[in-house]
């Protein structure tokens, strides 16, 4: 984050939602509270439940209660999906109309993107056998989980791929099948796991923990 600032003056993260991030966004918030220029640094969502902001399951409410609220962030660096917008489909341009303008003609996107994965591989709001992989237009798709809340609003790999960086935050033993297929053949991940397909102009660091690497052969620093 200080190395986009240097270079471009603000820096562009996009977040991830979910249970596994929120203690890197504790953490963020207690010892980088005070020391990060926040004021050049604007935050995004990679994908959002189409629930409202105050709703128990946002990733936005999520983000707000462990980072937002903790942190001298000015509100206008804020940038949540705009879940008030009915139909989903007109959020999701809306959301892609501020992408836009933020970026400009620039040539890449986000200095960061956090990203998880799911225990079947889906990233963001990407989902195994999902049309929104096929997607090549547009940055921003509603799009359907099969878990409820169904629907859903996510960056396209379009946009994640364009990320100057990655990074994966992968924890629990219910990764551990997604995990091993993703390091031992990850030409055959790339045609199932989204999270595979997943790669950006820049580079890819995963964080993973040991229950989810458990059994692989493979060893953590």
């Amino acid at each position: 984050m200080r190395r986009a600032i240097a270079l471009r003056g603000r820096c562009a993260v996009a977040l991830a939602g979910g249970q596994t991030p929120r203690p890197v966004y504790h953490r963020l918030a207690e010892e980088y509270g005070r020391s990060l220029p926040w004021s050049r640094i604007h935050l995004f969502w990679g994908d959002e439940r189409y629930v409202p902001l105050d709703d128990p399951q946002s990733n936005y409410g999520m983000v707000r209660q462990t980072l937002l609220d903790r942190i001298p962030l000015p509100e206008e660096n804020v940038h949540p999906m705009p879940t008030h917008i009915s139909p989903p489909e007109e959020a999701a341009r809306m959301y892609e109309r501020t992408l836009r303008s933020f970026f400009g003609d620039a040539g890449s996107t986000f200095d960061l993107v956090l990203l998880g994965v799911g225990a079947d591989g889906h990233t963001a709001s990407l989902f195994p056998g999902s049309s929104a992989l096929r997607e090549r237009a547009h940055w921003v798709i509603a799009t359907q989980a099969p878990v409820e809340p169904r629907m859903r609003l996510s960056l396209t790999l379009l946009a994640i791929n364009a990320a100057d960086q990655v990074m994966f935050l992968v924890s629990g033993a219910e990764k551990r099948p997604a995990m091993r297929m993703l390091l031992d053949d990850p030409q055959r991940a790339r045609t199932l796991y989204p999270a595979a397909m997943v790669r950006p102009r820049g580079s890819v660091v995963w964080f993973v923990d040991r229950a989810a690497l458990a059994e692989s052969g493979y060893c953590l620093e």
